[in-house]
């Protein structure tokens, strides 16, 4: 609708989790390396937690696109609304391993299989549970803790990655037992006002437009109305985009911005 106008191959505010956005903020890059050093030091499980639109999802989309796909088989379990016998079962799923046995020891068997004859064919598991808060089931915190009892020589057999809200980290501390299991562990923190700027003119440059567009006062409105979240800030970005091109504007500076945010928009 509006790229031709601003000169742009495509929207660079989308909240769609594309790994070519991700802006690597010393954080972000931090966040990376740890989640990645889980993976190839065979840690077992790392947990991920962050505000709301912080760009966790992101991340994980973008440790994927790094994986070799010859080398990795990945689960990326979305929403797990499910008791500790769906879990396994959705696992079974995402892995398309064919279990004639809706049996919970045959689908562990079965699930066990799969991951013994990944580590002969040098490939490596990886289970990844996004929006982990809202499981409310202890099972299925247990389910997800047994898995980790896949083990062969002190090695695991699969990296679990649980991601979500701040309340995981507390959810998972009051479960001693898989607590203990967890090796890495990070927790994402909104942009300050310098990151916020360089995000938003990173993913500008990303969509095909080196030259600015937002005055430096207007992200600075943007900033204290967001407070630095990604996903706000993509929200209060792409609808300026749209108002500009309706106004016909050059620049969008801070009276714009300040009328989307006095709209309720």
């Amino acid at each position: 609708m509006y790229q031709e106008y601003w000169k742009l191959k495509e929207k660079p505010f989308e909240n769609s989790p594309d790994p070519k956005f991700l802006y690597h903020s010393q954080e972000h890059d931090e966040a990376l390396f740890r989640l990645l050093y889980a993976i190839q030091s065979s840690k077992g499980a790392a947990l991920l937690t962050g505000e709301y639109g912080c760009g966790k999802t992101l991340l994980m989309h973008t440790i994927v696109s790094e994986l070799s796909a010859g080398q990795f088989k990945i689960a990326y379990l979305t929403n797990p609304r499910w008791s500790a016998t769906e879990l396994i079962q959705e696992i079974l799923y995402q892995f398309e391993i064919d279990t004639q046995s809706r049996n919970r020891i045959d689908m562990l068997h079965d699930l066990n299989d799969f991951l013994f004859d990944n580590v002969r064919n040098k490939k490596h598991t990886i289970i990844i549970v996004d929006e982990a808060q809202v499981i409310t089931d202890y099972d299925t915190f247990e389910e997800l803790r047994l898995l980790l009892n896949f083990q062969m020589n002190d090695k695991y057999l699969l990296t679990l990655f649980l991601v979500g809200q701040p309340e995981l980290n507390e959810t998972v501390k009051n479960i001693p037992q898989l607590n203990q299991r967890i090796a890495v562990r990070f927790h994402l923190k909104r942009f300050g006002p310098e990151d916020t700027k360089a995000y938003i003119n990173y993913r500008l440059r990303v969509a095909g437009r080196n030259d600015p567009i937002f005055t430096d006062n207007a992200i600075s409105v943007i900033y204290d109305h967001t407070q630095g979240t990604p996903r706000l800030i993509n929200n209060v970005c792409d609808l300026a985009l749209v108002i500009g091109f309706g106004k016909y504007v050059n620049i969008i500076d801070e009276h714009l911005i300040k009328g989307i945010i006095d709209t309720g928009h």
